[in-house]
C-alpha cells in the first residue's frame, strides 16, 4: 500500500481505528469480509487490539504499524485486523483469555495470531521494533508465526482448535449458593494482600482497585472485618495524594508504574473516574471526612466538565500522549515550576513533591508529598500560609498548562461507562448536594435513551458523531439500568423506573443463560464467535454479571417480585468458585452478594415534593451509605406505577416513611429521628440472615 494512501479504517466511527486510517498496513475491520480474505489467501489472521488513549498502543503504531518494511510484512503474510476494545468488549475479552492461556499475561496492545476460523495459536501484547528487555522484536515475531503456519499448519491448526475449545467451555458451577463464608473470602484475600505502607493491592503496577475498595466499604460495620474502613480509608488517601491523582484539574489516571501511586500512565478513562467520584462520594459518607467529599468533587467536576459531550452523553477517554510525548501536559520542569509558583514556590515545593531533580524523567509529577503541618512546622510558620501557597502556586500552573496542547479525547459514548457516570452523578447530587450534577445525570440519561438506542428499542454500544451500529452488550444493559435506578431514586420521577426495568426485562431476555442463570456478554441475536464470553470476573470495571445481579436485586426490591431475585442467586451460584478460588476478581459481586444476605431492605417515603417533613425524611435516608436500602417517594396521590409505593398513603396528611423488608413493612413514621432510629444496624460477616443490633 501507498505511504498515506488511506486504507479500510478510514471508513471506520471509533477515533482509535481512525488513528490507524493512513498506516501502510492493510487493515481490516473485524468481519467476514476479513476472514474471507484470510480462507482465500490461505494466511492468519494478525488482530491487534488496543483504545485511544493506550500509550504502548501509540508506541507499536509508531515504531511498527507506520514502518513500510514492517507493514509489508504484514500485508504479505497476513490478513490484518484492528479491533477497539471499547467498541468490541467480547472481541477484546476472548482474545485477552487467550493470549493469558498462551503466555500467563496479557494487556494491551494486544497482539493475537488466528486462523481463518478465528481460532488463536499465539499472542503476546507489546512487541518492540528491535529485540529488547527480553521481548522479541516484532518483525522476528511475524517471520516465526508466518514460517509455522506454512511448515507446521496442522501443528498450528490443532493448537488453535484445542484453545478454542478451551475459551468456550462454560465455567464450572458451585455445588450450593454462596454464603456469608463467601465474603469472609473476599475480605480475607484483600487482607492478604493489602500494601500497609501505601495502600491498595498487591505490588506495581497498580490499579485503582474501586471494585475491592467498594465492597470493603459495604462491609465497614461488620464486626468480624475489622480493618475494612482502614484498607478503604489509607488506600483512598494514598491515591488522592499520588500522582496518579490530577493535583491541578481533578480526575485519576488509568494507574500508577509504582507501588506509591506516585506516576502514572496519564490516560484518563471515563469509567474510572465514574466508579471512583462514586466511590470518594460514598466514603465521605462513611469517613465523614471533608477532604474526601474535596476529591469526590473535583473527581465528578472532571467528568462534566472535560469528557462531557455537547449533546448530553459523556466521552469515553483523554489519551495518555500530547505533543508526542507521554504526559506532557501533566508534567513540569523546575524552572516552569518556579516561573508559575512565583512567590509561592518555597512553601509550595515540597508539598506538591517538586524539586529540581524531578520525579519522571528529570520532570515533576505533581503530589501531596508532606502534610501541610509539616512544611509549616520546618519553616517556623502556620499551616494556613502553606496551604494558601500551594493554592497559588496550582493556580499559576493551572494558568501555564491551559496554553499547552490539551490530550486528545476519545469522544465516542460508550453505553455502559455512561450509565456508571449517570449512577455516579445521581447519587453524589444527593449526597453531596450538588444539583449541577443530577442536571448532568439526566442530561446523559436522556442521550442515552434516545442516541444509543435503535428504533426497536434494542441498546447500542457506542455511538460518535450520530454513528455507531455495533448491540450493546449485557455490561451495558446492566450499567445504564443502573444509572437511570439511580436517577430515579434521586428525582422521583416514575418515568426513569420504568425505562430501567424495561432494560432489565430486555437483558434477561438477550443475554441470560437459561442452563446455569448467568448472563452471557453478547446477545443471542449477535453473530457467533469462536465463545460466547459469560464474564464474572471484574476487568477493569464490575462484571457483566455483577451489574446484572445487581440490577436484578433493585428491580427485585422496587417491585416485590422473586423471580429477579432468584435469577440473581443464580448468578452468585455461577461465581460461587471463584468465590473460592480467586475472591477479590469478584469483588463488586461480593458487594452485591452482601445487600442479597443482608436481606435488602425497602424504603417508601410518601409526602409532597418540597415539604419539609418529606426532605427530612428523605435527607435520613441518605445520610449514610447504606447499600441494602431502595428507596422510593411519591406524592402520595399517584404511585407512578411503582409497586413499593402502592398502597402507601400519607397518614393524617402528613409525610410519611414505610420501612419494608420482603414488602413486610414495620409500622408507618412521620418522625426522622425514628427512621433514623429503625434504620441503624449491625451485623456480622459470618451472619447467616445479619441481625440487627441497637
Amino acid at each position: 500500500m501507498p505511504i498515506d494512501t488511506p486504507n479500510r479504517l478510514a471508513a471506520a466511527v471509533s477515533p482509535y481505528l481512525l488513528a490507524h486510517a493512513r498506516d501502510p498496513v492493510d487493515w481490516h475491520e473485524w468481519g467476514d469480509e476479513a476472514f474471507a480474505a484470510a480462507r482465500r489467501r490461505d494466511v492468519p489472521i494478525l488482530l491487534s487490539v488496543g483504545y485511544s488513549a493506550c500509550h504502548w498502543c501509540h508506541v507499536m503504531a509508531r515504531e511498527s504499524f507506520s514502518d513500510p518494511a514492517t507493514a509489508e510484512l504484514i500485508n504479505r503474510s497476513f490478513v490484518a485486523v484492528k479491533v477497539d476494545r471499547e467498541e468490541r468488549p467480547d472481541l477484546d475479552r476472548i482474545y485477552l483469555d487467550a493470549v493469558t492461556a498462551l503466555t500467563g499475561r496479557a494487556g494491551w496492545p494486544l497482539t493475537a495470531f488466528l486462523t481463518p476460523s478465528g481460532e488463536p495459536f499465539f499472542g503476546g501484547t507489546y512487541f518492540p521494533r528491535e529485540a529488547r528487555h527480553g521481548l522479541p522484536a516484532f518483525t522476528a515475531v511475524l517471520a516465526a508465526v508466518s514460517e509455522a503456519w506454512r511448515g507446521r499448519r496442522s501443528e498450528v491448526a490443532a493448537a488453535g482448535a484445542a484453545l478454542a475449545r478451551r475459551l468456550a467451555s462454560p465455567p464450572p458451577t458451585a455445588d450450593a449458593d454462596p454464603g456469608p463464608d463467601a465474603l469472609g473470602a473476599v475480605y480475607r484475600a484483600l487482607e492478604r494482600d493489602f500494601d500497609p505502607v501505601h495502600g491498595g493491592f498487591g505490588e506495581a503496577p497498580k490499579f485503582p482497585p474501586a471494585a475491592a475498595l467498594e465492597f470493603l466499604l459495604r462491609i465497614t460495620d461488620a464486626s468480624d472485618a475489622p480493618r475494612a474502613a482502614p484498607m478503604v480509608q489509607a488506600t483512598l488517601a494514598a491515591m488522592a495524594d499520588g500522582g496518579i491523582h490530577d493535583q491541578i484539574g481533578g480526575g485519576f489516571s488509568r494507574y500508577a508504574v509504582d507501588r506509591r501511586w506516585l506516576v502514572p500512565h496519564f490516560e484518563k478513562m471515563l469509567y474510572d473516574n465514574a466508579l471512583l467520584g462514586r466511590l470518594y462520594t460514598r466514603a465521605a459518607q462513611v469517613t465523614g471526612d471533608p477532604g474526601v467529599a474535596g476529591v469526590a468533587r473535583t473527581t465528578l467536576d472532571y467528568l462534566v466538565d472535560d469528557l462531557g459531550l455537547p449533546d448530553g452523553g459523556f466521552a469515553a477517554s483523554e489519551d495518555a500522549d500530547s505533543e508526542g510525548e507521554e504526559g506532557r501536559f501533566y508534567v513540569f520542569t523546575w524552572a516552569e515550576f518556579l516561573a508559575a509558583s512565583g512567590d509561592a514556590a518555597s512553601l509550595a515545593a515540597p508539598v506538591l513533591g517538586a524539586a529540581p531533580e524531578g520525579n519522571f524523567e528529570g520532570r515533576i509529577v505533581l503530589h501531596r508529598a508532606r502534610p501541610a503541618e509539616a512544611v509549616a512546622r520546618d519553616a517556623g510558620t502556620d499551616s494556613a500560609e502553606v496551604e494558601e501557597a500551594v493554592v497559588a502556586a496550582l493556580e499559576g500552573l493551572r494558568a501555564l498548562r491551559a496554553n499547552r496542547v490539551r490530550p486528545e479525547r476519545d469522544d465516542k459514548a460508550v453505553a455502559a461507562w455512561n450509565g456508571l457516570a449517570i449512577r455516579a452523578l445521581a447519587e453524589s447530587a444527593t449526597v453531596l448536594g450538588e444539583p449541577r450534577y443530577l442536571e448532568a445525570a439526566v442530561r446523559a440519561a436522556r442521550f442515552a435513551l434516545a442516541e444509543l438506542r435503535r428504533p426497536d428499542g434494542r441498546l447500542l454500544r457506542s455511538r460518535r458523531a450520530g454513528r455507531g451500529d455495533v448491540p450493546a452488550f449485557c455490561e451495558d444493559y446492566g450499567a445504564v439500568a443502573l444509572g437511570l435506578f439511580a436517577l430515579f431514586r434521586a428525582d422521583g420521577d416514575p418515568a426513569w423506573f420504568d425505562q430501567a426495568g424495561g432494560l432489565v426485562e430486555d437483558m434477561i431476555d438477550l443475554f441470560g443463560d437459561g442452563t446455569d442463570g448467568g448472563f452471557f456478554a453478547t446477545g443471542r441475536d449477535a453473530p457467533s464467535l469462536i465463545a460466547r464470553p459469560l464474564n464474572l470476573s471484574d476487568h477493569p470495571t464490575p462484571s457483566d454479571n455483577a451489574l446484572a445481579a445487581e440490577a436484578l436485586l433493585t428491580l427485585a426490591a422496587y417491585t416485590g417480585e422473586a423471580r429477579y431475585g432468584e435469577r440473581a442467586a443464580a448468578v452468585f451460584r455461577v461465581a460461587g468458585r471463584l468465590f473460592e478460588g480467586a475472591p477479590t476478581a469478584v469483588a463488586h459481586l461480593a458487594g452485591i452478594l452482601a445487600v442479597a444476605l443482608a436481606p435488602a431492605r425497602e424504603l417508601a417515603v410518601v409526602g409532597p415534593a418540597g415539604h419539609p417533613t418529606t426532605a427530612a425524611l428523605l435527607a435520613v435516608a441518605e445520610e449514610s451509605f447504606r447499600p441494602d436500602l431502595f428507596v422510593a417517594w411519591g406524592d402520595g396521590h399517584c404511585d407512578g406505577g411503582i409497586p413499593l409505593l402502592q398502597g402507601r398513603v400519607a397518614l393524617e396528611g402528613r409525610p410519611t416513611a414505610y420501612l419494608c423488608r420482603g414488602h413486610t413493612c414495620t409500622g408507618p413514621t412521620m418522625d426522622a429521628a425514628e427512621l433514623r432510629r429503625l434504620l441503624t444496624r449491625r451485623f456480622r460477616l459470618s451472619d447467616g440472615e445479619r441481625r440487627v443490633g441497637p
